[in-house]
């Protein structure tokens, strides 16, 4: 089985920074033609910089936040290719707080960005794959609706109602041809977590030693799982559930141990 995504059309969220954008990377890589969902209209120029490298990128600035974006968003992709054969939800917050004094607005946000948003791109997206009677739908979590730490309930709530969701739906959606599993990345070498480390340097120690092999994820270690995840090389994967980062989860170290 072969990881080309050669003259596929993914539609990925998030997909200008961080995670997002190292799996947009990868999947141009593979071959894909994607249409990159981003809220940060900034993002754009870094879809200009795959076109001129001559990648099949489309951007759509999309807030997952809103309903009404989201299908806005489906239907433009549905427009300009006529198919969508993968979905990567990866767009997110990470927000944390005391738990008794977490804000309904707090919730809210975490609510609306983390899940209500997958649930509506699954749906919009799984309508059209069931009309081509294929396609493979990754949803990205966390290891933190495995294992989590105090003050973020709710942001863990999110992140495993992501884990429960996709392994339902496997089965709604396996009868018309459709695969669903989840990524749950640990900490990842994305830029805002660069930024922690540089204005804190003792933390680029600390985290090391959090990982079985002393190192954490990076987003094209990442955007190579989601590769697999939607090519036919996975095509015996749905409802797995597929946790990459390094053995952080296998043995969480103290919160305090990174104070």
């Amino acid at each position: 089985m072969t990881q080309s995504l050669t003259d596929k059309i993914v539609l990925v969220t998030g997909a200008g920074a961080g995670i997002g954008w190292g799996i947009t990377r990868a999947c141009v890589e593979a071959g894909a033609t994607v249409v990159m969902a981003e809220l940060n209209a900034g993002a754009e120029s870094r879809a200009l910089e795959l076109r001129q490298q001559g990648a099949s990128v489309h951007f759509v600035q999309t807030d997952v936040s809103d309903p009404d974006s989201i299908a806005a968003t489906i239907a433009e992709a549905k427009q300009q290719f006529g198919r969508i054969d993968g979905l990567v939800n990866n767009a997110g917050v990470t927000l944390e707080g005391d738990f008794l004094d977490f804000s309904m607005e707090q919730l809210e946000r975490l609510w609306t960005t983390n899940l209500r948003s997958v649930f509506l791109m699954c749906q919009g997206v799984a309508r059209i794959m069931k009309e081509q009677g294929s396609g493979a739908i990754v949803n990205v979590s966390s290891n933190h609706a495995l294992s989590s730490v105090p003050d973020y309930e709710m942001y863990a709530a999110t992140k495993g109602g992501i884990s429960a969701m996709s392994r339902s739906m496997c089965w709604s959606l396996g009868r018309h041809g459709i695969r669903v599993n989840t990524l749950c990345p640990g900490l990842t070498q994305t830029e805002a977590v660069a930024a922690v480390v540089q204005a804190q340097p003792h933390l680029a120690t600390a985290f090391a030693s959090m990982h079985a092999d002393g190192r954490y994820c990076t987003v094209g270690e990442l955007g190579a799982i989601a590769v697999f995840l939607l090519s036919e090389a996975s095509a015996a994967l749905t409802g797995a559930e597929l946790v990459a980062d390094h053995g952080l989860t296998a043995n969480l170290c103290k919160v305090d141990d990174l104070k």
